[in-house]
């Protein structure tokens, strides 16, 4: 029987906010994993580009589903955090040591003369299986320097302080972080791999509960400094890769798959989603200044951050393969938004201004991969990956 519908129920325009952002931005990010898996069959096209245009569709810019929240804004700063923990965990220091991250420091001090920005370069190069090749190496050397080296940055110049405090806080931080890679690399530690692989397959997961404790605990421990919380995720993911890195092997790859599974199956898609519900589309294109500025933001973040990445590009390089490094180098936004966050609170940055840098670095996160992974196809190496075994073969 057919039921007549209750002309008291809410509609999703009325629906409660809170009920709206529970059931519709985990719905949001299993859409945009399907959007990318069937788009992918014809263009490859990065997951974030889905999860931040759906995020502008049900926000207050476009369909207004999916309030901007305090609630929302702080799962999405986790989101961000644990990002900016996994760049820090998957850099591997034995494998871009000497040409790559020489070259790599180079050109971030170049482009540390002009500004400082950086992408979300790690999901996008294991999606693409380029994480192990020699350009997947050289990218990681980039967001090795440029990651870091923005966050010391702001810690340094937009903490409030007076440089000379900030750096001696920084210094500070940096002691602490030091010693705690010191103790994860001295080795005596079976108790702890022993109580590791005993919970691997238990409730008690004790592995993924203390990389979280360890994330937790030097976010605020940068936030209680005056630091920005990104330089403590980051330092996270360098601390835990050491410290499980003397785990047996088999287990090492299981953490790392549980750690994929924690951030890009549930956290950082909500920042992503959330970055597209919070932008002020609205103020974008009724701003002629902030339109204008748009473009111009975008050609210098090629200028600025993809040329001086290009100098870390491998030995015997095409031209299509510095072409695409400086695309890859050139794509920036969880830093973008963290800068903006804090010159707009300091008001430092116009909100029409704010509005077109992330707003670049949408487009840059949207249009620059695309292009870069097109231009690999083209490259030195004829496009051949190595075999991952952590790559499951997917049919069709």
């Amino acid at each position: 029987m057919n039921c007549p519908a209750d002309p008291q129920a809410p509609s999703i325009g009325t629906m409660d906010p809170k009920v709206a952002t529970i059931v519709l931005v985990p719905l949001l990010a299993v859409v945009a994993a399907l959007l990318a898996s069937l788009v992918g069959r014809v263009a490859k096209i990065p997951l974030v580009v889905f999860e931040i245009v759906l995020g502008i569709l049900v926000g207050p810019s476009v369909l207004g589903w999916v309030p901007a929240s305090d609630a929302l804004h702080a799962v999405g700063q986790f989101g961000l955090a644990f990002l900016f923990f996994m760049a820090g965990n998957e850099i591997d220091f034995h494998a871009i040591r000497g040409r790559p991250l020489r070259r790599a420091s180079l050109g971030w001090l170049i482009s540390l003369a002009a500004g400082v920005l950086i992408g979300v370069l790690m999901p996008m190069l294991r999606d693409a299986g380029e994480l192990r090749t020699p350009f997947g190496l050289a990218v990681t050397a980039v967001g090795a320097v440029g990651e870091f080296g923005p966050l010391l940055a702001i810690s340094l110049f937009l903490s409030g302080r007076k440089p000379l405090s900030a750096a001696i806080v920084l210094i500070a931080f940096a002691v602490i972080a030091a010693a705690a890679v010191w103790f994860a690399a001295r080795g005596g530690h079976e108790r702890f791999h022993a109580l590791v692989r005993a919970t691997l397959h238990t409730s008690g997961q004790f592995a993924i509960r203390f990389v979280v404790l360890v994330v937790a605990a030097l976010v605020g421990l940068s936030l209680a400094l005056g630091l920005d919380m990104l330089l403590g995720a980051f330092a996270a993911g360098v601390i835990c890769r050491v410290l499980l890195s003397g785990a047996k092997e088999s287990d090492a790859r299981l953490i790392e798959t549980k750690l994929e599974a924690v951030a890009f199956g549930v956290l950082v898609p909500v920042f992503f989603i959330e970055t597209g519900i919070t932008f002020d589309l609205h103020t974008l294109l009724t701003d002629p200044h902030a339109l204008l500025l748009l473009p111009i933001l975008l050609i210098l973040l090629l200028i600025v951050r993809g040329l001086p990445g290009s100098f870390a590009a491998p030995a015997g390089s095409t031209f299509a393969d510095r072409a695409s490094l400086t695309l890859f180098s050139a794509t920036g936004l969880p830093i973008i938004v963290a800068v903006t966050s804090i010159g707009v609170a300091a008001h430092d940055l116009s909100s029409g201004t704010a509005t077109a840098l992330v707003g670049a670095g949408m487009l840059s996160v949207l249009i620059f991969p695309v292009v870069a992974l097109t231009l690999r196809r083209r490259s030195a190496d004829g496009g051949l990956r190595p075999p991952d075994p952590d790559r499951v073969p997917v049919e069709g």
